[in-house]
């Protein structure tokens, strides 16, 4: 299909290379929120699987403080204390994945597929699952609304939960698009995001930086 070997890429460098541009000034402001807001570097950058298998740092705005002391510290629930008051703000709006337009430039990702995971996850796919890693991972996808975060919040053994559970289901949200893929859908979804981004970050407002301690 042209649109998936051309025209998906062509329009991923278009719409990034224009985001890049007209909100600069948008990010420059939130990164430097987020640096003086508590301890720490303004951004935040993880190994991802990307499409074929092959690693790639994953960009997002720092909403975290405090280093992983285990696997299950990989993810995080609804209310995790490790996040920070921008934070809050940062992932109720999404704008901390607005970093990931550099990764959609530079070839990484694309603005819409199957959301990339961490290897060490990846490692437990079964050969149907993985025949995600065709397609380059997105910033958002059909899987990005599986509520992760509130699904985990309050259970005892997140990570027991998110591999029994949220990543199966998520799978199988992104091996249906991989099927599928399609300017109409991509389209579709990609207004959707903007559209949910933009009325978030409309409804709340971007609390006042305070220092924040970093947790042991």
């Amino acid at each position: 299909m042209l649109y998936v070997r051309n025209g998906k890429r062509f329009l991923d460098i278009v719409v990034s290379a224009i985001g890049l541009v007209v909100l600069s000034p948008f990010l420059i402001i939130v990164a430097a929120v987020v640096r003086l807001a508590s301890p720490g570097p303004a951004f935040f950058r993880q190994v991802r699987v990307g499409q074929f298998g092959k690693p790639f740092r994953m960009l997002k705005f720092r909403s975290m403080v405090g280093k992983p002391q285990g696997r299950g510290d990989l993810l995080t629930a609804a209310g995790d204390p490790r996040i920070t008051r921008i934070g809050r703000w940062l992932r109720s709006t999404k704008v901390d994945e607005l970093p990931q337009l550099i990764n959609v430039f530079l070839g990484d990702m694309s603005l819409i597929g199957p959301r990339p995971e961490v290897p060490m996850y990846v490692a437990l796919y079964d050969e149907r699952q993985k025949t995600i890693l065709n397609a380059r991972p997105g910033v958002s996808g059909i899987s990005a609304n599986v509520r992760e975060e509130e699904l985990m919040a309050g259970r005892e053994d997140k990570e027991a939960f998110y591999i029994s559970t949220i990543m199966p289901a998520k799978l199988e949200f992104d091996i249906s698009y991989c099927q599928n893929i399609s300017l109409r859908t991509d389209l579709r979804i990609l207004f959707t995001t903007l559209n949910t981004v933009m009325a978030r970050v409309l409804e709340l407002h971007m609390p006042v930086p305070r220092p924040e301690k970093e947790t042991p």
